[in-house]
């Protein structure tokens, strides 16, 4: 699985108009499946979201975890993170599960990762997404977790 994990002091994503899920600060987690992945890659991945430590503590050093912080976490699909440039300008997203593997597998990200932290807002898979943030830090990580 592919993750694009940014510290936010807010992130919400919306859908025709509509907030579907928002926190406070946090983490927003754009999580792409690849075809090889299961739902040991998406425990994988859930495990090293809440244990991450990329918040600071007393002394400014990055040496907290979002369970740690108490934040929350905005869990967004996002196939896009799949796309291979290499062969040209326009991207080929073969890597990227196929649409049922893939809902099955964000689906399960979005379940572990509720069943271990209180706060857990999402996305709406295979919608067109607004997503809106403000990046702490700015921080961002990327995370590939292999199959």
């Amino acid at each position: 699985m592919i993750a694009l994990v940014q510290r936010v002091s807010e992130a919400a994503v919306a859908v025709a108009g509509e907030t579907v899920g928002s926190i406070g600060p946090g983490l927003l987690v754009l999580v792409c499946a690849e075809t090889a992945d299961t739902e040991l890659q998406a425990a994988k991945l859930v495990d090293k979201l809440l244990r991450l430590r990329i918040f600071a503590d007393s002394a400014g050093k990055m040496n907290l975890s979002v369970v740690d912080v108490q934040g929350g976490l905005l869990i967004v699909s996002q196939f896009t993170l799949a796309a291979d440039v290499s062969g040209g300008n326009r991207p080929s997203f073969a890597a990227a599960a196929p649409a049922e593997h893939g809902r099955m597998l964000y689906e399960a990200v979005l379940r572990m990762a509720r069943e271990r932290h209180p706060e857990v807002a999402a996305g709406r898979f295979g919608a067109h997404m607004q997503v809106r943030l403000v990046n702490d830090g700015p921080v961002t990580i990327p995370l590939r977790i292999a199959a």
